[in-house]
């Protein structure tokens, strides 16, 4: 059991002896919650509150609909708040099924813009492509990459002082 651990220093762990939450996790956050980043940038612009969403999203629809892809991704984002010793059992429950929760929202997302494309019209065949691709590469790290693994498995607990 010990073994797993063995090539990590004491700085990749937190102040509950558990292995620091995976970079890629954040990374796959931040590519489901993309709308809500560029939103959120809108806001912060002073000068043009519309323009940056404009910008990254021509067609209003688009936004509206990477915000509702986005939805699931908030509820990880939550999770991630949340997780401590203390928590409550759903919050315990949903980070056991952290991986399935971030797989359903990669794959939602792919759906929203497939939909998008093939019913609406409102997405290029080069970014539903590109879409599928980072959706594909996103599910493998989930599936094999270590540190993810022993993210989902562990779960902070109070040490005796």
């Amino acid at each position: 059991m010990s073994h797993r651990f063995a090539h990590y220093t004491p700085s990749d762990f937190d102040a509950f002896d558990c292995l620091k939450i995976s970079k890629l996790i954040y990374l796959i956050l931040v590519f489901v919650l993309r709308g809500y980043i560029v939103w959120l940038m809108s806001v912060s612009n002073l000068r043009d509150k519309v323009g940056v969403i404009q910008w990254v999203y021509p067609e209003p629809s688009l936004f509206y609909l990477s915000l509702f892809s986005g939805s699931l991704g908030l509820f990880v984002l939550l999770i991630l708040a949340l997780r401590k010793p203390d928590a409550s059992p759903w919050v315990q429950n949903g980070w056991q099924h952290l991986r399935g929760i971030l797989l359903s929202a990669l794959v939602f997302d792919l759906i929203v813009n497939v939909v998008g494309y093939f019913y609406w019209q409102l997405q290029s065949l080069t970014w539903v492509l590109v879409n599928a691709l980072v959706v594909i590469v996103c599910c493998l790290f989930l599936f094999k990459n270590k540190r993810i693994q022993i993210n989902i498995n562990e779960f902070p607990e109070k040490l005796p002082e």
